[in-house]
């Protein structure tokens, strides 16, 4: 029923919150009339608080999600009842989008997907009041992310088109293309797969005066390569899809783990299509193993999936028990 939900969210709705966002200038944000008066000093400490939240360790994070919702929660109420100048509310309402895309990425990975949209959509319009079109960009791309892993790739085609026109930083449009990338392979469309990979190389390889927005300052080689990897891999190239996710695998930081768990379930697919088994059975405990350990269902959900293909070969030692793990995990 979740996901139903989320598809029918994604399909009637995201389309119009997309161009909609693309085309409107936010409005000015006006003083609440009610409340206590919102200082400075408070929105420091809820910034500073919202860093360490989200720097902790991928882990470690599974456990602090309850101190985010509250966190949340505590900055919404201060934007609909408090007092505030401008300054102070376009702080506040770029807080509220970090932590709600931060909420939405929990929910995600928790396979609560119509939760997830829900934050999103309100991240996006907390981005829009701020006048911060470079994490409004960054949304409409975690929507587009969404939809290809649940399998509608037609959904998220249009998505990094609109959030290209709200974005000039190389390494957000190289995630852009990248996404817009994956879509297309999804979908058979080489042409049109080829060209967004093409553009998001070149982008990637431009050195930017400024830093990266944050929704997107993870951006790098490994993820350029394992992404154009799978590309490859859903269209058929199976030995150049085999080389580059191994490249970014290697390039990847160990910090990332719950990436790395992703990554990892792409390489065994690859391996299986290769019919090299016995790696395919490595690096598939490995990336269960990881899954497991960090508190990660999404990732468990894709190790999962696997279990189709490792079922012909139960006849190879190790096939067997991993198949019962995958059965009870």
């Amino acid at each position: 029923m979740d996901r139903r939900s989320f598809m029918t969210f994604s399909a009637i709705s995201l389309a119009g919150l997309a161009a909609h966002w693309a085309v409107t200038e936010p409005e000015r944000l006006a003083s609440a009339m009610g409340g206590k008066q919102v200082d400075a000093e408070l929105v420091d400490w809820l910034e500073d608080t919202s860093q360490q939240l989200t720097a902790l360790p991928t882990e470690q994070r599974q456990h602090t999600i309850r101190l985010m919702d509250a966190h949340l929660a505590t900055v919404t109420d201060l934007i609909e009842d408090g007092r505030y100048s401008e300054g102070t509310g376009r702080r506040l309402h770029l807080l509220a989008a970090s932590l709600a895309t931060t909420c939405g990425w929990y929910c995600f990975d928790q396979g609560r997907h119509w939760a997830a949209g829900k934050l999103w959509e309100a991240a996006l319009q907390s981005a829009h009041a701020a006048g911060d079109r470079d994490h409004g960009a960054g949304v409409l791309s975690d929507f587009a992310y969404q939809a290809n892993w649940l399998g509608e790739p037609k959904v998220s085609v249009d998505q990094p088109g609109y959030a290209l026109s709200g974005t000039v930083h190389p390494t957000a449009r190289s995630l852009l293309f990248l996404r817009r990338a994956r879509a297309h392979a999804a979908l058979g469309e080489r042409t049109a797969s080829y060209r967004d990979l093409s553009e998001a190389e070149s982008a990637l390889a431009i050195e930017a005066a400024d830093p990266a927005p944050g929704w997107c300052a993870w951006m790098g080689p490994a993820d350029l390569a394992v992404d154009s990897g799978q590309c490859l891999l859903d269209l058929g190239r199976t030995e150049a899809a085999h080389t580059r996710i191994t490249e970014g695998l290697a390039l990847l930081p160990r910090a990332r783990d719950k990436t790395r768990g992703v990554f990892l379930t792409y390489q065994a697919r690859s391996h299986l299509q290769s019919k090299n088994v016995e790696q395919a059975l490595a690096v598939t405990s490995e990336s269960l193993d990881l899954a497991t350990r960090i508190g990660a269902p999404r990732c468990i959900t894709l190790v999962r999936d696997l279990a189709p293909a490792f079922k012909p070969y139960r006849n190879i030692d190790g096939v067997p028990e991993l198949l019962e793990r995958l059965r009870v995990c």
